[in-house]
Order: C-alpha cells, then sequence, then structure tokens
C-alpha cells in the first residue's frame, strides 16, 4: 500500500489546504478550539463554510472566534470528567461531518488521575475522547461520511502502551513516558475506529502537527526548552528553524477533516500534510509512526480496555 502524498509543503497553512474548498451545510467540533493549534483549525473551517463548534473547558476563551464567525458555537467539555462528556453528547442534535480531537494536557509534572482512576494525561487526551467519539458515534453515522482525526504527536515515538501499568501505579511515573504512551492511544484509537467504522461510512486518521509554541508546553522543564533552543538564559521564548507557526501547525489536522484529498483514506497517520512510514520507534527515532501504535490487535485491546469504563459513564454508548 502506497503513502498518502498532497501538493502540501511542510509550511503550508491551514489556509493553503481548505483554498477553494467549501464546507458550507458541514458540522465539526473541535476540542480545544479555543487557543494554539485548536484555534487556527476552527478559523480554516469556519473560513471555509462550515459550522464549527468550539469544545472547550472555558467557553468563555472562544469568544474572538464567535465574533469573528457567524458559524461558530462554543459548548463547554472537560475531557478529564467523563460526566461533562456525557452532557456534552446528550446535548447534541444532528450529524457531525468531522470531529478534531485537538484538546490534550503534555508532561504534567505530578502524577494526576481522574475520577476514574486514570492517570490525567491519559484521561484527557484519550480516554475523554474515546467517549466523546464513541458517544457521539450516531450523529457520526447520520452524516455518512463522517471523518475523525486524532491529534497526536512525535513524541508517541518514545514509547507504546503499558497494558499492564498504565496509570503508573508501580512503576514510577514520568511525565513525559505518560505523554507518549497517551499519544501512542490516540493512533491506537485511530486505528479502532477505521477498523470498526467503516461500514458507517466513517474514517479516522491521527496527525502530528509538529513542533510549535503553544499554551501546551507551559509544563515543559525550562532546561528542557533551552536543550530544544525554544527558550533563551533568561526564560524568554525563541522560535527554532524547526518549528512551525499555529497556523502551519493546524493544516495536517484540517487536511484530515475536510480535504477532499483523503476522501476515503482510514487508519493512517500523517505529518507535514503526507502519511508517514511505519518504524520501530525507540530511542533516536525522530519521524514516522511507530508499529506499536498502528498495531491491530494493540488498537483492539485498548478499546476493549476503555471501553467498560466509558459505557458506564455513558450507558447509551452502544456496540463495541
Amino acid at each position: 500500500m502506497s503513502l498518502v502524498s498532497t501538493p502540501f509543503e511542510p509550511r503550508a497553512t491551514a489556509a493553503d489546504v481548505l483554498a477553494g474548498v467549501d464546507l458550507t451545510g458541514k458540522r465539526m467540533i473541535v476540542t480545544g478550539g479555543a487557543s494554539g493549534l485548536g484555534a487556527e483549525t476552527v478559523r480554516a473551517l469556519a473560513g471555509a463554510g462550515a459550522r464549527v463548534t468550539v469544545a472547550t473547558r472555558n467557553a468563555a476563551h472562544a469568544k474572538a472566534l464567535v465574533e469573528e464567525f457567524a458559524g461558530v458555537d462554543v459548548a463547554t467539555l472537560d475531557l478529564a470528567d467523563l460526566a461533562s462528556v456525557r452532557t456534552f453528547c446528550a446535548g447534541w442534535e444532528g450529524p457531525v461531518d468531522a470531529i478534531v480531537a485537538n484538546a490534550g494536557v503534555m508532561a504534567l509534572p505530578t502524577h494526576q488521575k481522574n475520577q476514574q482512576g486514570w492517570e490525567l494525561q491519559l484521561a484527557t487526551n484519550f480516554l475523554g475522547h474515546f467517549a466523546l467519539i464513541t458517544g457521539l458515534r450516531p450523529a457520526l453515522q447520520a452524516a455518512g461520511r463522517a471523518r475523525v482525526v486524532m491529534v497526536s504527536s512525535g513524541a508517541h515515538l518514545m514509547g507504546g502502551f503499558d497494558f499492564d501499568d498504565p496509570h503508573f501505579a508501580r512503576r514510577p511515573y514520568d511525565p513525559f513516558a505518560a505523554y507518549a504512551q497517551s499519544k501512542t492511544a490516540d493512533v491506537l484509537l485511530a486505528v479502532g475506529v477505521s477498523r470498526r467504522w467503516a461500514d458507517d461510512g466513517i474514517r479516522a486518521n491521527a496527525c502530528a502537527p509538529g513542533f510549535i509554541h503553544t499554551n501546551l508546553s507551559r509544563h515543559i522543564p525550562v532546561e528542557t526548552m533551552q536543550a530544544m533552543g525554544a527558550m533563551d538564559t533568561d526564560g524568554h521564548l525563541i522560535t527554532p528553524d524547526y518549528f512551525k507557526t499555529p497556523e502551519q501547525g493546524a493544516a495536517t489536522s484540517v487536511l484530515l477533516a475536510a480535504s477532499p484529498l483523503l476522501e476515503g483514506v482510514t487508519g493512517r497517520y500523517f505529518e507535514d500534510n503526507k502519511e508517514l512510514a511505519v518504524v520501530p520507534g525507540g530511542p533516536g527515532v525522530t519521524t514516522g509512526v511507530a508499529e506499536w501504535a498502528v498495531d491491530p490487535a494493540a488498537a483492539d485491546r485498548l478499546w476493549d480496555h476503555a471501553f467498560p469504563v466509558v459505557n458506564e459513564a455513558l450507558p447509551d454508548v452502544g456496540s463495541r
């Protein structure tokens, strides 16, 4: 199977990707859409005519987007709280053409858990999105040719999903290992959806946006930021050549969510507006998608691991 390529270069913006694309009549959800990459994703989709719901913990943060576009709505959603996800899903009416699972947390310095006892990065980045996507499956089905976009990260190359101790009950908590695991889980969710819901016309892919200065990096230690060349000795942010702007970082997300070029494509991993090859992963590997993140058996195992937890919180999610 050949890798999917597009005409868009790595520095293309989200607006470039959707130039000439008419999304009038489409309804889309962007989690974490009030700032950073999410806000640029919303701007591009709404600018192409879609009606976009910004799903965010603090609705007030989306005020500027709502004022900028007539087709932008806002709804409260806390992905770490499955009760909040249940309320969001229960309040949704009509079809949804795309869900961009963009929201996330990174490198939390302390070991935290949600109400279900899940490590908080995994709970937010994966479990909340799993609950949202499965809870809105009927809405995705109703759209006919819906898409799910999991915004993952190249950090997933650092490690796979630890089914024996996913919540760091026995192994020492490591902020970056926890983040890497959650981002592997995001890719596995895209694989799981593509395997299970293809007959519903639902397609799912994952992507990495690249390195961008956003609020996501607020927990990264100063010494790490300096080693990356992203902060000077006085603590001021600087932008290395390999970083992207938020507008460029959102390009692959909107490519997967709305570009006609990706019609029918599912279960793949993209970065820089193209599909990446499967690689072993591990120390020193900096590009590609790790084989542990696209393993169908691991995707099925993770789905079965998460489904009972979500089914208890959202009893109407339906079949596996």
